[in-house]
């Protein structure tokens, strides 16, 4: 196994994970499958794994002060409002928002995209506007888009991925001559890794008059965010792939689109007056929280976002870094034959796709399993980036702050396994 000690700490130097405390925040990872096999789990691009804070965060909820929010004036609904705007005070501090206000709670990533493009999009997308989006988009940051420009007669995009997983700028410089209204693309590749050049691509959409949509949710959970710094318009992510509960989520969005915007949907709460005929609408970001939320996952994902700030993200990044290089590396070096995809280590998150000459996915994955190795197997929700590189699937391995060299060594034995049941 390869040396990633961590170098002796200087003021300069950024803080580095104890692998041996983080594993103990997660219970799960104590837990073995049916085979009496301990958890080796390689899938949190598709969710993660919850650490204590964030399991006894939700418990505490249900158990010591369950009660709705924004409308009670006792002692238990004040309790739970507190917890609920915290949590997103939270968000805001993990992202470097401006504000709390900036932050609209949702039940996902999925979701804010479609919140922006029903509240945004239809007010701003006419016929023949276009939006620009790229071939690595996961269908969430695609298909709300079809839907869009195919009721307002409008156009797609896309910038071209590269043979080695990287967006084409070039091509997208040329795209921007058609003057779109939107460019929406992904901070980090959830099938390639691939991390964009957020910054620069926002740079040059503002330049072209385009407003920028960032899907966040492989970025958040591991490397430093700072939406001020990347001066996008909309950034969405969700928290159950940053260490929180499933059923949250967080669209983050400049305050004056905020107010422009009509509400997504109606109903309580997210009102001010409502009279039979006409209603006015409550403030931002309440104006887009309609009805009673999932008040346990919020405060769930304001509890994820304390501890990724404690752990440090500078220190996260490095770990998976780390971890990326050491896999691809292993992997090609004691896996006969695997095919890897995207650009190098020093290019991407912790997203490792692969597949066996004449192996599908799916077996890869199932006879992993009986070890209990956790891989993805599947288009992993990017169809067409599949087709741009002519695959049906892939098997993924994903990391996270959990996730240890040891892991890594386990799913290299685990695949020369896999070999060997095929060709015996």
């Amino acid at each position: 196994m390869a040396d990633l000690a961590a170098p002796a700490q200087t003021e300069t130097t950024p803080r580095t994970l104890d692998s041996d405390a983080v594993r103990a925040d997660f219970p799960i990872l104590a837990t073995t499958n049916r085979f009496g096999k301990p958890l080796v789990y390689l899938d949190s691009a598709a969710t993660s794994l919850k650490p204590l804070a964030v399991i006894e965060a939700v418990d505490a909820y249900n158990r010591e002060y369950t009660s709705n929010i924004h409308r009670g004036i006792y002692e238990l609904a004040e309790r739970a409002t507190t917890a609920y705007e915290g949590a997103r005070a939270s968000t805001a501090r993990l992202i470097h928002a401006r504000e709390p206000g900036e932050i609209v709670f949702v039940r996902n990533a999925t979701e804010a995209i479609n919140l922006v493009a029903h509240s945004w999009g239809r007010h701003h997308i006419g016929r023949g506007d276009s939006i620009v989006l790229t071939e690595m988009e996961h269908h969430a940051n695609l298909v709300p888009w079809q839907l869009l420009v195919q009721e307002k007669d409008g156009d797609l995009e896309f910038i071209p991925v590269s043979d080695d997983g990287l967006l084409q700028l070039e091509v997208f410089e040329a795209l921007l001559h058609l003057h779109p209204k939107l460019v929406a693309f992904t901070h980090v590749s959830n099938m390639l890794g691939t991390i964009n050049p957020v910054r620069e691509m926002t740079e040059m959409a503002h330049a072209a008059g385009a407003l920028v949509l960032i899907d966040g949710a492989q970025a958040v959970p591991h490397l430093p965010v700072d939406v001020q710094a990347i001066d996008a318009d909309f950034y969405v992510f969700s928290g159950h792939k940053m260490l929180g509960p499933t059923g949250s989520g967080a669209l983050w969005a400049r305050r004056e689109l905020l107010e422009a915007m009509p509400p997504f949907m109606a109903g309580g709460d997210m009102i001010r007056e409502v009279h039979l005929r006409r209603s006015e609408w409550n403030d931002v970001p309440w104006k887009f929280e309609a009805g009673t939320p999932d008040i346990a996952a919020q405060i769930g994902m304001g509890a994820a976002a304390e501890y990724l700030m404690a752990t440090g993200m500078d220190a996260v990044q490095a770990h998976e870094r780390g971890l990326t290089r050491y896999a691809m590396e292993v992997l090609v070096r004691e896996v006969p034959g695997i095919e890897l995809y995207g650009p190098s280590a020093d290019q991407r998150s912790g997203v490792v796709s692969f597949n066996l000459p004449g192996i599908h996915p799916h077996d890869v994955a199932q006879i992993l399993d009986r070890s209990g190795i956790c891989v993805r197997a599947g288009h992993h929700c990017t169809m067409p980036l599949h087709e741009r590189f002519d695959l049906a699937a892939t098997a993924r391995a994903s990391f996270n702050v959990y996730t240890i060299p040891e892991e890594i060594d386990a799913l290299a034995v685990g695949l020369r396994e896999v070999a060997r049941v095929f060709d015996s």
